[in-house]
């Protein structure tokens, strides 16, 4: 993977990302998901609905408070993590 810029920052995010889709997998064949009514506006999602909202929403998060705000991105980090597990548990 030479012709790659990777960098280690870089492939954890994808390795990260890569063991979110393995565990949903499991998780919906283990437990196969119902729809439900959140908070979020939206007739009824699914848990691979709430992951991808999730996942959208962190990437705005940390793009706004990347445009807004000269502070260290682990706040950014904190924030999305907040969003992440709020939709995932009542959106």
């Amino acid at each position: 993977m030479g012709w790659m810029a990777w960098s280690s920052v870089t492939a954890i995010f994808f390795l990260g990302i890569a063991a979110i889709l393995i565990c949903m997998t499991i998780w919906e064949i283990k437990s196969p998901t119902v729809e439900r009514k959140g908070f979020l506006p939206i007739i009824a999602t699914t848990r691979g609905d709430r992951v991808f909202i999730g996942l959208l929403g962190s990437a705005y998060i940390h793009l706004a408070f990347l445009a807004v705000s000269e502070q260290s991105v682990w706040i950014a980090f904190g924030i999305s993590i907040v969003w992440f597990v709020s939709v995932i548990r009542w959106g």
